[in-house]
């Protein structure tokens, strides 16, 4: 698996574990406030690490680190995703998956072959937003509601998010989510942050007011909601 991006530690990324995160490249679609948008639309500019380099960082690492986070792009786009977790768990590290919710079926495939710890799902917005939200007039919110429902199961250690900005994301954008995904554990709102670097400009944050006012909206649904990062 090609891996485009490798930070050697975080304390932040992979709740309860002290880890390393690999960024894949590539992404199915195409949000106008990604802040990981070179990941998306300018891979020409990453150095692309092979799989054999983060293997061996990660050898050199065992008994420091305890886990790996896999991130993007979308890392289920990745054909060979499943061998590379796999090697990764014979050094004995969790895992950690970042995912759109788009691929649901390669979803259950690795956590019915037991390789992931915690998986994390960006539910973009409202359902009938998620085109204007994630820049893509034909995606299939049904198989993201697939992946919702199959952690909803609790099969796997989840959580949800979703990033808020202030020209697409109203408090009661967050109450229709909040109904989606009823019963999750883990649900974090986070502020829009601008990288610089976005497949489109002209997005805000949220002030503190909006933000409380969603977190309430949140936790009417979704008690053990909270904001991150801010």
């Amino acid at each position: 698996m090609k891996v485009y991006g490798l930070q050697k530690l975080t304390l932040l990324d992979f709740p309860e574990h002290t880890a390393a995160t690999v960024f894949t490249g590539g992404c199915n679609l195409r949000c106008p406030f990604c802040h990981n948008a070179p990941l998306v639309t300018g891979l020409q500019d990453f150095e692309c690490y092979e799989e054999d380099y983060v293997l061996e960082f990660l050898k050199k690492r065992r008994g420091i680190l305890d886990g790996l986070a896999i991130t993007g792009g979308e890392p289920l786009l990745q054909p060979d995703i499943r061998q590379f977790i796999e090697r990764v768990r014979e050094l004995g590290f969790a895992i950690k998956l970042d995912t759109n919710g788009c691929f649901p079926e390669k979803l259950k495939e690795l956590a019915g072959a037991g390789l992931l710890d915690y998986v994390a799902v960006d539910v973009k917005n409202s359902k009938e937003k998620y085109p204007m939200t994630v820049g893509r007039e034909d995606v299939d919110v049904e198989k993201i509601e697939e992946s919702v429902s199959f952690l909803l199961s609790g099969s796997v250690p989840f959580e949800f998010r979703t990033t808020v900005v202030k020209e697409l994301h109203e408090v009661g954008d967050i109450g229709k989510i909040g109904q989606w995904i009823q019963g999750a554990g883990r649900y974090f709102l986070q502020n829009f942050v601008d990288s610089g670097d976005l497949i489109r400009t002209g997005f805000h944050p949220h002030d503190k007011a909006i933000l409380n006012e969603m977190l309430a909206e949140a936790k009417r649904y979704v008690p053990g909601a909270e904001l991150r990062g801010v």
